[in-house]
């Protein structure tokens, strides 16, 4: 049997753009660069090409797809809006943040998991919003990663591993904020609710809307697959690297550890040094922990270290989504 073809990784040029986009609009899959992770984007109203998403990945029906637009003009023709929804679009869109809403007809059932709702964002990079315009499409796009594992934040990322079942890689850099988007179900505007912490905080989200937002309880976060799920991200086995990763409050980096286990600490420790020792930023901002745990994860998994001893985020905001995260990497 002759060897798969590699993806190929395009640089941003108008010309590529144009490519791309018209990759898209025959219904094939496209690997683009967001400002949280990258993604596997697809013709949201083209049902068949939705389904290579969840073929490329692995990806059962019952998770659903968020579906990325260039403007407010977008949203009409994807999902019923309303008040909470416009305040919140106008405050951090474009950006980080997904709303679930009541979905459009247009929408196909694969898109959402068959349930009447849809995930939507408006994206913040500059050549992903390009090539949306280019494409004059919505597009679906989870992370465009093998489903369960550690989300990618480069184009080499995708390479590595989607490499030999997708065509096409737009490479725009390295993510700049590194985790998946919030998430708030808007369903009812009256009763917003929290699904999945990132970088736009649940404080941020309260001040916006003038409202108590309520925070999903893990308990109540669907755990199986055969179960339609309202959003992407509420497994609590999610972002998973392939050696067990162990969660602390804080490493006691004076203790001995194996040559096949890895410590990564928020912030460079002092007198630490070695093949297995890891830090996500060199003085624990939490922007530069989120921008680097995926890629931190992935790199402990090419050292082929079996186990990840990571340090937990102090506080809340950022700190949220970092630790959402980590104990979804860490569930067995």
């Amino acid at each position: 049997m002759p060897p798969q073809p590699v993806a190929r990784v395009y640089r941003g040029t108008p010309r590529n753009l144009a490519r791309l986009a018209r990759r898209l609009q025959a219904g094939e899959l496209v690997a683009v660069p967001t400002e949280t992770v990258y993604g596997l984007a697809a013709n949201a109203f083209d049902a068949a090409a939705c389904r290579k998403i969840f073929a490329a990945k692995g990806r059962p029906a019952s998770d659903p797809l968020i579906v990325h637009i260039h403007g407010l003009r977008d949203l009409a023709a994807v999902a019923e809006t309303n008040a909470a929804a416009a305040k919140l679009a106008a405050k951090f869109w474009p950006g980080p943040l997904t709303l679930v809403l009541r979905k459009n007809p247009a929408v196909p059932a694969v898109v959402s998991a068959g349930l009447s709702s849809v995930a939507v964002r408006m994206p913040a990079h500059p050549l992903f919003r390009r090539l949306l315009r280019l494409a004059g499409l919505p597009l679906a796009a989870p992370s465009a990663n093998p489903f369960g594992y550690v989300s990618p934040t480069t184009a080499e990322h995708v390479r590595e591993s989607l490499g030999k079942r997708i065509r096409h890689i737009l490479d725009g850099g390295a993510a700049q904020i590194g985790l998946e988007s919030t998430i708030v179900d808007l369903r009812n505007p009256r009763k917003p609710r929290l699904l999945r912490p990132g970088a736009v905080t649940h404080a941020a989200l309260e001040r916006a809307l003038g409202v108590k937002v309520a925070r999903s309880r893990r308990a109540a976060q669907f755990e199986k697959l055969a179960v339609a799920q309202v959003a992407p991200g509420l497994l609590a086995r999610h972002y998973s690297p392939r050696a067990a990763v162990v969660l602390h409050r804080k490493i006691d980096a004076t203790r001995p550890l194996a040559a096949d286990e890895a410590w990564v600490f928020l912030a460079r420790p002092a007198g630490r040094r070695g093949g297995n020792v890891f830090s996500l930023d060199p003085r624990g901002d939490l922007r530069g922990v989120a921008r680097r745990l995926f890629a931190t994860l992935r790199q402990c998994d090419d050292g082929r270290f079996k186990k990840i001893h990571v340090e937990l985020a102090p506080g809340a905001g950022l700190a949220d989504a970092v630790n959402d995260r980590l104990r979804r990497a860490a569930a067995r």
